[in-house]
């Protein structure tokens, strides 16, 4: 049974709630744990009352970003995701932002999470961070170090806030991520908020088959029964957030904006 549905128990359809703490530990805007904790908890709530599939945690607030995170950010997703983790019958997942695969792999292995997302795996990209090179060796490498092959890699092509400096089509670099050990595709548009495009979408899905295919971004209620024609899932977060985007946020919503349970429940009687 291929991961994917082993872990959703089922292939298409799938609504990955995200839930996104504020700035961690070292940042100036860092509110304290009980802070984070509360927020987090809040949305995991609304997520599982709205009938989400499953949840992600990602550190999303930590501007400016850096390829790999240091060691105060990884102890921050630790402990705040053993509080997701622990109430939920929910599968869990985790994305270390920009591209920290060894941190998540690591909290994953810790936390007995499912999935991890990895932004860059197979391309080159130029990020307002910098040129990150896709290291697919290495992330599978450090994955069986660790002894967490069961944890699936659900890996971005073509990934939004970058420039693609590979010379592959999208449905190349679906094609090559497949080969060299994905577990799942992430298709997004070119920022937050803004869906993957149709036509895309769909060659890919052409070219990939029945392999997973998941919205990175852009997903609401009013789109999803188009792009689930040809995804299996999405990622979802910033749509179901209470209020209304904020000038000069670069993720559209500020942290502060809390989950709706109604949205997440519209969202989910869309599909």
């Amino acid at each position: 049974m291929h991961k994917f549905k082993k872990i959703f128990n089922k292939e298409n359809g799938v609504v990955i709630g995200a839930v996104h703490f504020p700035p961690l530990l070292g940042f100036s805007e860092f509110p304290g744990f009980e802070i984070a904790r509360e927020n987090a908890l809040k949305d995991l709530g609304a997520f599982e009352r709205g009938g989400a599939d499953a949840i992600i945690f990602e550190n999303n607030y930590d501007i400016p970003h850096t390829e790999f995170v240091g060691p105060e950010i990884g102890a921050s997703m630790l402990l705040l995701g053993a509080e997701i983790k622990t109430p939920t019958t929910l599968p869990v997942g985790i994305s270390v932002l920009w591209n920290d695969y060894e941190t998540a792999l690591s909290v994953a292995k810790v936390l007995d999470l499912q999935f991890i997302r990895v932004p860059v795996f197979i391309d080159t990209v130029k990020t307002s961070y910098g040129i990150i090179e896709g290291n697919f060796e290495e992330i599978i490498k450090f994955r069986k170090q660790i002894q967490a092959e069961h944890v699936a890699l659900f890996t971005d092509i073509h990934v939004k806030h970058a420039e693609i400096l590979s010379p592959h089509t999208i449905t190349e670099s679906a094609q090559l991520a497949i080969k060299e050990g994905s577990d799942g595709l992430i298709i997004t548009g070119k920022w937050t908020g803004d869906a993957p495009d149709i036509a895309e979408l769909k060659d890919v899905r052409d070219a990939v088959a029945h392999f997973p295919i998941i919205c990175g971004s852009g997903v609401d209620s009013k789109n999803i029964h188009k792009l689930f024609e040809y995804a299996s899932g999405g990622i979802v977060s910033t749509s179901l957030k209470e209020g209304v985007a904020k000038q000069g946020e670069v993720n559209v919503k500020g942290y502060e904006q809390r989950t709706e349970e109604e949205k997440v429940a519209e969202l989910m009687a869309s599909i």
